[in-house]
């Protein structure tokens, strides 16, 4: 049976070509042992790199990207899943070394999927996908680490992006007050919706800090830029806070001290979603389903296809995709 896919291929003079063309079932990776019919997918930053052949993240070509995918289980050689039960995945490399969601059949790894929560749609759970699942592991981290709302503020940066846009979202139903880092004014009034109490200018913490501390400003921090404003926050963090670290938007270098560790007892948390395992994985869907306003989800999203996969890819990684873009497949 033949599907319709998204299949990015390098040409004779070493370039990135997009094309949407029919494939036949026996060309999907053979040591899978899941095949999903696709539903929906999304835009990630990764997305982004793997459609237009940056960062080296794809390898082998031809390719189907899209890291994340929803759907239904076709056909089953694990006896965890069986046809018609509805599944998502997020992670795994999926998208970049394997073959995505961007086309309307995807064969995988048991191991690697989800059962869909009870309560989401197919395209509620990919307004979500990796930017929102890493936005609730980012959450979940801060509270491990001590935050609750009578702490104090919590910022968040690159916070009109996917995963700041669900943070904010989160965060503010949670009771939290939060202060929302853009360098886009015209995103000031849509962060206010999803429950910015406070804008913060860029431009404010955009360069790197001159001295070790600075004024202690924010109870916690979920940090979608890395380089210098990452640097700046961590000298602005109340004693004992935390800041997860989710994105290098602004580059992978970090040019701080370890003042701010030494003095003020700070933590800088690490979020992964890409190998997180399994039990990690089900308790930050379950808290999906409870702690995201799912009208607040409806308002961050988008709607494209496949055919329009190949504008998007450089507006996301220039930073002006707003939300969550969901990409109906099948």
């Amino acid at each position: 049976m033949s599907f319709k896919a998204l299949i990015v291929d390098k040409i004779g003079d070493g370039s990135i070509r997009q094309m949407i063309t029919l494939l036949e079932e026996s060309s999907l990776p053979a040591d899978g042992n899941v095949i999903v019919d696709v539903e929906y997918s999304n835009v990630n930053y990764k997305d982004g790199l793997c459609l237009t052949g940056g960062g080296g993240l794809v390898r082998t070509y031809p390719h189907v990207p899209g890291i994340d995918f929803a759907g239904t289980v076709a056909d089953s050689a694990d006896p965890r899943f069986r046809p018609g039960d509805r599944v998502v995945l997020t992670g795994w490399r999926v998208g970049e070394v394997w073959w995505g969601g961007y086309a309307e059949k995807a064969r995988v790894k048991a191991d690697w999927l989800v059962p869909l929560p009870e309560g989401l749609t197919s395209r509620q759970a990919m307004a979500i996908g990796t930017a929102g699942f890493t936005a609730m592991l980012a959450v979940m981290a801060l509270e491990q680490h001590g935050l609750t709302p009578a702490s104090g503020d919590v910022l968040v940066t690159g916070a009109a992006g996917g995963v700041g846009s669900v943070a904010v979202a989160i965060l503010a139903k949670l009771g939290y007050s939060v202060a929302a880092v853009t360098g886009r004014p015209e995103t000031e009034s849509y962060l206010r919706d999803l429950g910015a109490s406070r804008i913060v200018p860029r431009a404010e913490l955009a360069e790197a800090p001159t001295r070790p501390l600075d004024k202690e400003l924010w109870a916690g921090a979920i940090d979608n830029v890395g380089g210098p404003m990452l640097a700046r926050v961590l000298t602005q963090m109340k004693y004992g806070a935390s800041v997860a670290a989710v994105g290098l938007a602004g580059g992978n270098s970090l040019p701080a001290t370890v003042i701010p560790f030494l003095l003020r007892g700070v933590s800088l948390l690490g979020i992964d979603s890409v190998m997180k395992p399994y039990p990690a994985r089900l308790a930050a869907w379950k808290r999906l389903v409870t702690d995201l306003p799912m009208d607040k989800l409806e308002a961050m999203a988008t709607e494209a296809e496949l055919h329009d996969l190949p504008e998007l890819a450089p507006k996301i990684l220039a930073g002006q995709v707003r939300g969550r873009v969901v990409v109906k497949i099948g």
